[in-house]
Formats: C-alpha cells, sequence, structure tokens
C-alpha cells in the first residue's frame, strides 16, 4: 500500500486540481478511499477496510487503485448517483479533455473527480 499522506480538503478546488493533474494519483486514491471509509493506520502502514462502505469491503477489502482497475472504476461511476453523473460538467464548468490528451488515466480521473463532487452534494458541502 501506499504511504498515507495528508489529505487535501474536499472542496472545488481540489477537484479542478485532481482534473489538471495538480494532485497525484496516490493522493487521488486515498482522497477516495477516504470518503468510501476506508482508513489508514499507521502502525501497519496499510488502509483497513473494516469500517469501509460494506458494497466496497465486500469486492474490495484492500482499497483498490482506480487508475490501475477498469472494474473498480465501473463500480465507482455505477456508485454515483444518477443526478450527479454530469456534476463536472454542471457544477463546474469542466467541457472534458482535449481529443490528444485523453487516456483512459484520465477518465479515472474525471470518474473520481465526479464521484467526489457527488460526495460532497450528499454531504452537504455544495
Amino acid at each position: 500500500m501506499a504511504q498515507f499522506l495528508e489529505l487535501p480538503p474536499l472542496t472545488s478546488d481540489t477537484i479542478w486540481a485532481i482534473i489538471n493533474e495538480e494532485i497525484d494519483d496516490t493522493m487521488v486514491n486515498q482522497l477516495v478511499w477516504y470518503y468510501l471509509g476506508y482508513q489508514y493506520n499507521p502502525e501497519t502502514d496499510q488502509w483497513d477496510g473494516t469500517n469501509a462502505d460494506p458494497h466496497w469491503k465486500e469486492d474490495y477489502p484492500e482499497p483498490p487503485d482506480f487508475i490501475e482497475s477498469r472494474p473498480a472504476t465501473i463500480k465507482l461511476t455505477r456508485s454515483i448517483p444518477a443526478e450527479n453523473k454530469q456534476m463536472l460538467k454542471e457544477t463546474l464548468g469542466f467541457k472534458g479533455y482535449k481529443i490528444g490528451e485523453f487516456t483512459p488515466r484520465h477518465t479515472r480521473r474525471a470518474t473520481m473527480a465526479n464521484w467526489l463532487l457527488s460526495q460532497m452534494r450528499i454531504m452537504k458541502l455544495i
């Protein structure tokens, strides 16, 4: 597992930093893990799924690397409520990536950003 990094606050600026690749993949994964209920244990230097969302800890006792795992990213996409699926575009005005710079990694980061934005709405942070 990746070493724990201090997580940035869950704000629109953080979501833009994910989209603009100003936050590295490890940090983005850890943000999603945290909001899925995984907890970092500094004694073992690992993320623990004991208190994670039951739908996640059943399939992923250890948190998945969303950048590397297409199935985990698909599950994350499906977990976004229908009314929140277009939040990057509707809330932040994100127009998508340009042709030629668009890769599966970009898609997965955008999915993670949209999921986090959806969590912000659910938690009434926006």
